[in-house]
């Protein structure tokens, strides 16, 4: 089945703009220091990686993984978004924007299966106004977007390398 290019291009650039808004919006959650929910997942994950690999780095890893994360999804982000004025490079730069989106989302689905952080993160806020996500029950917040939206991420990212590779 042979797909033709502007099936390709609406494609690559649909999953461009999902994957870019995805990065973009959580920028802000991932650089603020107070926001609570990156501080669970990401102090979740570092006592994780303190138990099972090293304290060092799990300690590296809670104090700061979410500003190494939000600067592998900026620089993804801008990547998927380069070809508005690289444009005759689009299919390779859609090529590797696509694979930089699933490696990096690759390692949250891995997160969220694997360790304690699980498939539905919660934690606690002192007020249902203090939760981001979704209020589950007195003074919990847990959320499943982010988890759905990484393996959502993959998928797409996948599709793209592969719908952009040099035939």
């Amino acid at each position: 089945m042979k797909i033709n290019n502007t099936t390709k291009v609406a494609a690559s650039w649909a999953i461009s703009l999902w994957a870019a808004y995805v990065f973009i919006t959580s920028l802000f959650y991932k650089f603020d220091e107070t926001a609570l929910e990156p501080q669970h997942i990401f102090s979740t994950i570092g006592d994780w990686i303190g138990k099972t690999i090293d304290i060092t780095l799990g300690e590296l890893f809670a104090d700061y993984g979410a500003i190494l994360i939000g600067i592998a999804e900026l620089a993804t982000a801008l990547v998927l978004l380069s070809p508005i004025v690289f444009w005759r490079q689009r299919a390779k730069i859609h090529c590797i924007g696509g694979l930089m989106a699933s490696v990096v989302m690759a390692g949250a689905v891995f997160f969220h299966i694997f360790t304690p952080l699980g498939w539905e993160p919660t934690w606690i806020v002192s007020s249902e106004t203090a939760c981001q996500a979704a209020f589950s029950a007195p003074n919990l917040c847990s959320d499943t977007g982010l988890a759905n939206a990484a393996v959502s991420i993959l998928i797409l990212g996948l599709i793209m390398a592969f719908l952009n590779k040099k035939s």
